[in-house]
């Protein structure tokens, strides 16, 4: 029977050049959450969205798309995630480099004396490449692998900084809009406060009010001065937030007050499913270092078997340097070499068992990615559940209270009442209509918390640092 040496060749190059994979298989985990969010009824299925919409739908506003175009373009968080894309683009070019050859341009020149103290020359130039690994066994495949995950990761990471970015432009600017309700609402009490304070010293003059009326008065008039004092200091506070993550100044325009803040956003619908949290940007990030930690297994597990790698060089050589590049100085050299481990004081297997523990800790990682993931979102819709009500019974309460103030004007200009129960009822007004006013940015920033919850929308393209 005859050989058929040729096939054999070529089926063992191709085995070689093909190499073979000792990564465990990837499965995506299930997730460590229920089908449906508390207290709302599964999802219809095809009639439930599969993606929410882009923030430029969300955000209805012009002024706060304005502020949040600014922010994407300038700030300086966002500008360190998608630089850490180009980064690790350029590390998985390393890894994929080494799966080829480097060919180097090499020229060498030696003297040294010889035994007869004369003196002997060589000197070679040619192409060489030095301990090029053929990866039989897939160890740099699998570090490829894993340094496209990271890519992949630090891209959902970019994406997960433009959420946060557009979801704290928004809860900043409704906190700067309340900053100004605020404020005049202190102004206007103060006004009022003042105006109060003025008729109880003319009357404690005539000897009409007592002592304790005047005290009582100048009390709420400083303690309206107090709260204006507060509110002036926390618009700063905002204001400075909000250039901090605008990376510059915002215009003035963009900040004035609107009568409808609460029209600035659009409603998100309900009965969104809970698999909708596989596509926020920190969940798919922490899926992605997870096939990251499951790659670097097969790269460990590769280390046990032989490594093969290939020295080569072809060129000139002579013994003088005019001698080079004549005919029949030419020629070539080939040094393949296997290098199999015996003995390493179980450094392999330490490393195989880091391997498998970063796996381990990668996939608690990402389960807990969902589990806050759908932990933030259960708390952002028991707030809609709830906060709505509470806004309408405050609402309610204020206009009691400013009616309440109203009959004791009255009583008191009839002179029924106290002056007390008149500051008592000035009092209780501010309160309520404080209260009311920071109810009614709960809600709002409620909305703004469950599409960031949701993991918002979002093109793929990233924007450019400058």
């Amino acid at each position: 029977m005859t050989s058929r040496p040729a096939p054999v060749a070529a089926a063992l190059v191709a085995l070689l050049l093909g190499g073979c994979s000792l990564m465990p298989v990837y499965e995506r985990p299930a997730a460590p959450v229920a089908e449906h969010w508390p207290g709302l009824a599964a999802p219809q299925g095809a009639s439930a969205p599969v993606a929410m919409p882009p923030w430029q739908d969300f955000v209805r506003d012009e002024r706060l798309r304005a502020l949040i175009t600014q922010a994407l373009e300038h700030n300086r968080d966002l500008r360190v995630a998608v630089l850490a894309i180009e980064q690790a683009r350029a590390q998985h070019q390393i890894r994929a480099a080494d799966l080829t050859p480097t060919v180097n341009l090499g020229a060498t020149g030696s003297r040294q004396t010889t035994s007869q103290d004369s003196i002997s020359s060589a000197y070679t130039v040619g192409l060489t490449f030095a301990s090029w690994e053929i990866d039989f066994f897939g160890r740099i495949a699998s570090l490829k692998e894993a340094a496209l995950a990271q890519v992949l990761a630090s891209e959902e990471a970019r994406r997960a900084v433009q959420t946060s970015l557009v979801a704290a432009v928004a809860s900043t600017w409704l906190n700067l809009q309340t900053d100004e309700e605020l404020l005049a609402l202190t102004r206007s009490t103060l006004a009022t406060r003042e105006e109060s304070l003025r008729l109880v010293q003319m009357r404690y003059r005539q000897g009409v009010a007592s002592a304790l009326d005047l005290r009582q008065a100048e009390s709420l008039v400083a303690t309206a001065r107090v709260a204006l004092a507060q509110q002036e200091r926390q618009r700063a506070l905002d204001t400075n937030a909000l250039t901090l993550l605008l990376g510059k100044a915002p215009a003035l325009a963009l900040l004035e007050s609107t009568a409808s803040p609460h029209a600035a956003l659009a409603d998100i619908p309900v009965g969104l499913p809970s698999d909708l949290l596989v596509q926020r940007a920190d969940v798919r990030q922490a899926e992605h270092n997870l096939r990251a930690a499951n790659a670097n297994i097969g790269a460990a597990r590769a280390a046990f078997f032989p490594r093969i790698s290939l020295t080569a060089s072809a060129g000139t050589a002579s013994g003088a340097l005019s001698g080079l590049f004549k005919d029949g100085t030419w020629g070539w050299s080939l040094a393949p070499q296997a290098l199999l481990p015996i003995f390493d004081a179980g450094r392999n297997q330490a490393a195989l068992e880091s391997a498998q523990a970063a796996r381990s800790m990668a996939l608690a990682q990402y389960e807990k990615a969902i589990q806050m993931a759908f932990r933030e979102v259960a708390d952002a819709l028991a707030g809609r559940a709830t906060l709505a009500d509470q806004v309408s019974a405050q609402q309610a309460q204020a206009e009691a209270e400013a009616e309440r103030l109203r009959l004791a004007d009255l009583r008191y200009r009839n002179g029924v009442a106290s002056s007390l129960e008149v500051l008592d009822a000035q009092r209780s007004v501010f309160s309520a209509q404080q209260a009311l006013a920071q109810t009614r940015l709960a809600l709002r920033q409620n909305q703004v918390a469950l599409y960031k919850a949701l993991g918002g929308g979002w093109a793929d393209q990233a924007p450019e640092t400058d």
